[in-house]
């Protein structure tokens, strides 16, 4: 992915000919200079944000469906997840840490060899692991915890209270990214996230109304805390991550994110799951649910990056809220729930806020990072973000423009 939009990027100075103008031929030598790189992409980014647009102008663009539908893939992923564990768990398979383990595994086996291929065994020794190794740990570890506490708080409470503290998630990204990260909501982008809660609250409460997500709890307090330290964990590494992906090459935090997120991993598994691992039946049906998991569980990571980069850590959170009304689309087949009302009236609600969200934004929709720089000069020019949407538009411009000037000529 990223190798591609580099070369493309490399290949960008030779577009220009001869006969371009003065912009253009600062265009090409982009890679010689940072100074006229940044002047290049700020050029393109004028253009972008300057062009006619109107409040729903936006949604009219091919990067909008894509982050909606991407989003989408995201939930039907972590649907994928649970659906799978549920099967495990039905047949005395309880193993939260050590199912993930593999998914981080499988991380690294694609994404290392490419950020070796990609970058060389020197910037993966001096930059990746010495400078900015213990970020990358940082990163792992809040996701491996995350992951960890949100599946342990299940066991001890009910999924209507644990559903409820997902929303602590979006509060937690938006908290971080506002004083952290000097993101500025506008009016709509709270209304779209509050719409969207809206309509997650009406699923939680159509399930509760219909008794499916209630039921004895072990011990709630416990396992309420542990879904609040879980969420708070999801929303600082959401929110980190958006913060890596718009600085480094994906493939490169994927493959720190694997490497470093399988030691963490499986020195949990080791401590905490090593009785399960014994007591479990391991059998063709158990290893196929754990393969199915984890594929899931690797589409969803690898997907990931591109609505971070493309969206927000925000978009991103309430986009998963889909995921409980597929959640209750494969129940119906699988399990054999029953649908109730409210259901198709919470989905809307919730992509409806996806909608409200982007509603009288930029052209580049959450593209354009603030703790980049205004021409986005401390970030990368990878697939969905702002930077290389800048080149292209700069590129294109000055492709007109010696097109323009070839008509005059010839004239």
């Amino acid at each position: 992915m990223s190798t591609e939009q580099d070369k493309a990027y490399e290949g960008y100075g030779a577009t220009v000919t001869a006969g371009a103008t003065a912009a253009s031929a600062a265009a090409a030598s982009a890679e010689a200079s940072p100074d006229i790189e940044n002047e290049v992409v700020g050029e393109g980014l004028r253009k972008i944000e300057g062009s006619r647009v109107r409040w729903y102008s936006y949604l009219q663009t091919w990067d909008f469906w894509l982050i909606v539908l991407i989003g989408q893939v995201l939930s039907l992923c972590i649907t994928g997840t649970n659906t799978f564990t549920s099967f495990l768990v039905e047949r005395g398979t309880n193993i939260p840490a050590f199912q993930t383990l593999f998914n981080y595994i499988l991380l690294s086996l694609i994404y290392v060899p490419i950020t070796f291929y990609s970058k060389g065994w020197r910037y993966v020794l001096h930059t990746v692991l010495i400078r900015d190794g213990w970020k990358y740990f940082i990163l792992s570890f809040l996701d491996v915890e995350g992951n960890y506490f949100t599946v342990l708080a299940y066991e001890y409470t009910n999924i209507l209270s644990a559903q409820l503290l997902n929303f602590w998630s979006i509060v937690c990204v938006v908290i971080i990214s506002f004083v952290l990260l000097r993101v500025r909501y506008r009016p709509f982008q709270i209304a779209g996230i509050l719409i969207a809660c809206g309509g997650m609250g009406v699923l939680l409460a159509s399930d509760h109304i219909t008794g499916s997500n209630g039921g004895p709890t072990v011990d709630k307090l416990k396992g309420d805390l542990f879904g609040l330290l879980g969420a708070s964990l999801y929303g600082m590494s959401n929110v980190f991550e958006e913060w890596f992906v718009s600085k480094k090459p994906a493939y490169e935090v994927l493959a720190c994110l694997g490497f470093f997120g399988a030691c963490i991993n499986g020195v949990q598994a080791a401590i905490f799951d090593r009785h399960s691992i014994q007591e479990a039946s391991w059998n063709g049906t158990i290893i196929g649910y754990l393969v199915g998991y984890t594929l899931c569980l690797s589409i969803f990571y690898t997907l990931a990056p591109i609505i971070l980069r493309m969206g927000s850590a925000a978009f991103f959170d309430i986009s998963l809220l889909t995921a409980n009304f597929w959640g209750v689309i494969i129940g119906i087949h699988v399990f054999g729930y029953t649908i109730y009302y409210l259901y198709p009236i919470a989905f809307v609600l919730i992509l409806l806020g996806l909608v409200v969200y982007f509603l009288s934004g930029s052209m580049l929709g959450d593209a354009k990072k603030p703790w980049l720089g205004s021409n986005q000069e401390d970030g990368v020019a990878g697939f969905g973000t702002a930077k290389l949407k800048a080149l292209n538009a700069a590129k294109k411009a000055h492709a007109l423009e010696q097109e323009a000037a070839a008509a005059a000529a010839a004239n």
